[in-house]
């Protein structure tokens, strides 16, 4: 099994799409990144030996991926929210940042709705 990254990779996916469990990393980068190397995109992960192995990670350690690159995005957002844009404060209220709409949907972000119980009319 490869361990990349800190990551395990799946064995028997191709290694093309396997380097997308890695964070940060999409298809379109794990494709560039394995012209540079010279790996042929169609192999699979058990299939590569330790030579090969130790290409891709020294190609990917010029990308910010996994654990530095969640810090960033972090630290990004909470320079948003320290100088008080309306990205900030909308990801200090938990409501999408986007401009989505919220009367109906985003309950990912504003979390499971509570049932009230109509008052009737007296």
């Amino acid at each position: 099994m490869a361990r990349i990254a800190g990551i395990d990779l799946p064995r028997n996916k191709k290694i093309e799409f396997a380097l997308t469990y890695i964070h940060g990393i999409g298809s379109k980068v794990s494709s560039d990144i394995l012209d540079k190397v010279g790996i042929d995109k169609n192999i699979r992960v058990h299939e590569l030996n330790d030579e090969q192995v130790i290409l891709i990670r020294n190609e990917i350690s010029n990308y910010d991926v996994e654990g530095e690159l969640r810090s960033v995005v972090g630290r990004n957002i909470k320079r948003l929210m320290d100088i008080g844009t309306y990205r900030g404060t909308r990801h200090k209220k938990g409501l999408p940042s986007r401009g989505q709409n919220t009367k109906n949907n985003s309950r990912t972000r504003k979390g499971k709705k509570k049932t009230v119980a109509g008052k009737k009319g007296v």
